[in-house]
């Protein structure tokens, strides 16, 4: 879990938007994504492992994974939203 205080400075490093907790069902969508191979970062790697969590960019273009409690704020390995649509 992000701890709220942590989470009142996050911010999208692209547009510096703010970011929200996503919720459990979006994760789980995410996870069985990534299990089935399909899930893509905006580098177009697929992502692996599963992730514990993520933070979704205030448009809700894009989710930042979290592993092991740490937001992964990089361009990069940021999640496009519409792959689980």
């Amino acid at each position: 879990m992000v701890d709220p205080e942590l989470l009142k400075i996050l911010v999208c490093p692209e547009n510096k938007t703010p970011v929200t907790v996503a919720d459990d069902a979006l994760i789980a969508k995410a996870n069985a994504a990534i299990e089935a191979g399909t899930l893509k970062n905006r580098a177009g790697e697929a992502v692996d492992p599963k992730i514990d969590g993520g933070l979704i960019r205030e448009d809700r273009a894009y989710l930042y994974p979290i592993r092991d409690d740490i937001p992964i704020m990089l361009i990069d390995e940021a999640i496009p939203l519409d792959q689980l649509s």
